[in-house]
């Protein structure tokens, strides 16, 4: 272990001896460093290194039974629990779990590190896979449940297992490009027609990049109300809770650059933590940082099926935090329940 590792090993240390409750992340953003950078540090010990085999790692996940799939931002954290199935990793653009539990699309170009961790604390004993981009930033996480297959979990840890199991961990900066065209350069006659002909929701992202709109600027260059309008914050604390009380299933995408995961169904619990609105059910737990949103709006897009209503929810930067939808399959028009909420914030 070189002196800089065992350095940081010793801040860690120590900064979990002065706040035992301090999460692995939080400690990371104190000490300067990126996440993977620290549980590399126990590398040989309560962390495994893996072979950065991605795809063949996930497809085997199945085998451990029910796990809970954690998927982050910085201002958003989606936990679902369930089994992974019907890996798809044939598509060049994404890898799919198409599941009524675990719905996940992996975007792998940014994945970069695999670990198994094995935590011990006054919670008792926890084991999980986790991902980390190139920046040491988590994509990723898979834990075993009460109710999962630890031996198979193991098996999988030993199959997967790296040679390389040194103490540290190499990071590169991965830059945040926003680049907003001046709205005057934009052919904002020809994107508003695109909006009012589109045929489908995945035609949206491909129509920004057409004509060179970010998410934000789109929203603001809409063709009118009807198709995108400001809120306040509260009103996603407003729409959680009517989706609660109405017992309305509703759909809520939470992602990062290497990962987006989906809740479909029920929300049940709601309740504020501190400046946290969180979901707190059995099976889907959901925590949005309400101090760190900056736009809120409410988006609706043309489809064969009808109008697909949206509220999605941006940081000060204008990257997408969460995206909440009213329950809907394609050939399914969405439900006029979700649209009576919607319509009422």
């Amino acid at each position: 272990m070189n002196t800089m590792t065992h350095t940081l090993r010793s801040q860690w240390e120590a900064l979990k001896a002065e706040n035992p409750h301090l999460r692995i992340r939080n400690a990371a953003e104190k000490l300067g460093v990126s996440e993977a950078e620290l549980v590399a540090t126990q590398a040989g010990e309560n962390v495994t290194r893996l072979r950065p085999e991605f795809a063949n790692i996930l497809s085997e996940i199945e085998k451990l039974g029910k796990v809970m799939a954690l998927t982050r931002n910085e201002e958003c954290v989606h936990e679902r629990k369930g089994i992974y199935l019907n890996p798809d990793f044939t598509s060049p653009h994404a890898g799919l779990f198409v599941g009524e539990d675990i719905d996940l699309r992996i975007f792998l170009s940014h994945w970069d590190k695999a670990f198994a961790v094995a935590e011990t604390s006054e919670h008792g004993d926890r084991k999980s896979l986790q991902f980390f981009g190139k920046d040491g930033m988590a994509i990723h996480k898979v834990y075993l449940t009460k109710d999962s297959n630890e031996a198979a979990f193991d098996a999988l840890v030993e199959k997967y297992k790296s040679d390389n199991q040194q103490p540290e961990e190499a990071t590169v900066e991965v830059p945040f490009v926003l680049d907003e065209k001046p709205d005057s350069e934009i052919d904002v006659k020809g994107f508003q027609e695109a909006w009012t002909d589109l045929k489908d929701t995945h035609e949206f992202f491909g129509m920004l990049r057409k004509f060179g709109v970010t998410r934000t600027q789109a929203l603001r260059l809409a063709p009118g109300e009807t198709y995108a309008q400001k809120i306040d914050k509260d009103a996603i604390v407003t729409m959680l809770e009517g989706a609660a009380a109405q017992k309305l299933p509703i759909m809520c995408f939470v992602g990062n650059r290497g990962n987006i995961q989906i809740h479909t169904g029920l929300v049940r619990k709601t309740m504020w933590h501190n400046q946290w609105f969180n979901v707190m059910d059995p099976d889907f737990n959901l925590h949005l940082d309400m101090s760190k949103i900056a736009q809120t709006w409410i988006v609706r897009k043309p489809t064969e099926d009808g109008m697909v209503t949206a509220i999605e929810v941006f940081n000060e930067m204008g990257d997408i935090i969460v995206q909440f939808f009213g329950k809907r399959k394609p050939g399914i028009p969405e439900l006029q329940e979700w649209r009576d909420l919607v319509a009422s914030l």
